[in-house]
């Protein structure tokens, strides 16, 4: 139907829980995120777009991502606060210069782009 433009595997964040009070439940491992960014690029090849959230996976493994499947980096810029209500380690926000450093620093060109995956600027 081509009526997902992406998708964007994150972990359960799992800290603001009570699974994680009774010791039930513990955080993705950083290999364990790569191991579903990349299986969702090889069986979702229907999608065109697989993105690494920054928020979830921090910035360092998202730069990673980008060669385990993910072809988009993404994540707010100004604040971000759902994640972190959650209980997030991960920075607030990020600089456009250092979104920019990072994605250039793993061998890719930096686009902004829209909600459709459209280059904008």
């Amino acid at each position: 139907t081509r009526g997902f433009t992406g998708f964007v595997p994150f972990a359960f964040e799992p800290s603001q829980t009570k699974l994680a009070e009774l010791g039930k439940i513990r955080r993705a491992s950083a290999l364990e995120e790569l191991r579903v960014m990349a299986a969702s690029r090889l069986i979702l090849d229907n999608f065109d777009h697989i993105t690494a959230y920054w928020i979830s996976t921090g910035l360092s493994l998202a730069q990673v991502a980008l060669s385990y499947g993910a072809d988009d980096l993404h994540g707010t810029i100004e604040e971000e606060k759902i994640f972190h209500m959650a209980g997030a380690k991960t920075p607030l926000g990020q600089t456009r210069e250092n979104m920019v450093r990072v994605i250039r620093e793993a061998g890719r060109e930096p686009v902004q782009r829209n909600t459709y995956y459209e280059a904008i600027g």
